[in-house]
């Protein structure tokens, strides 16, 4: 049976397809309610003091597939079908910062930072900062390019050279995203949409 401690209970939110935790939050009876009958994620805000939906202003909603809850009764594990990012700062998960190890694509998400910041916070002489001022023709002109590097490589069958201009071609795909303003959330909500 659900305990609700002081009129809430935590909730972990997880990705049903990936398994990736995406949120920890509180869920009072009027959202505990609600989420079993929508389907979709109700949260009770412990600083507003209300009750929000998942993705009221965003957008990124979270479809409910399955809610269980631990042995003690005092805890939800909610797996969701997660639409776009689920953190607020455009991550696809609220924990993203890592204490001890590595996410596993940290140093894209360390290279999109930098992007960002360049966008933010132009640099003299920065290369990131040339690309965004000349705008999405010059930035896509590289991306077409590193294309063709990438297939030239490969077809020499020169493992250097393709990880050199993989890693080209990535660093400009990343800078067409932050000119588009598409997140990595996007993209891997795309991506599980093919699984």
């Amino acid at each position: 049976m659900v305990k609700f401690e002081d009129g809430l209970i935590p909730v972990i939110t997880q990705d049903y397809n990936t398994k990736e935790v995406l949120i920890l939050s509180y869920m009072n009876e009027e959202a505990y309610k609600k989420t079993l009958d929508e389907k979709i994620l109700y949260y009770y805000s412990r600083s507003r003091k209300e009750l929000w939906r998942k993705g009221e202003t965003s957008g990124n909603t979270q479809e409910l597939i399955s809610l269980t809850y631990d042995c003690d009764g005092d805890a939800l594990l909610a797996q969701v079908i997660q639409k776009g990012p689920a953190c607020h700062t455009g991550e696809i998960s609220c924990f993203h910062n890592p204490l001890i190890g590595e996410k596993k694509v940290d140093v894209l998400y360390n290279l999109l930072d930098v992007i960002k910041d360049r966008k933010k916070n132009p640099k003299e002489g920065s290369y990131t900062n040339y690309l965004l001022d000349k705008g999405k023709e010059k930035i896509l002109k590289k991306v077409g390019e590193e294309s063709s590097e990438v297939i030239i490589a490969s077809m020499a069958d020169n493992k250097s050279e393709l990880v050199y201009e993989l890693s080209d071609l990535v660093y400009h795909s990343l800078v067409l995203m932050v000119s588009e303003d598409i997140k990595l959330g996007d993209i891997a909500l795309e991506l599980n949409k093919r699984k």
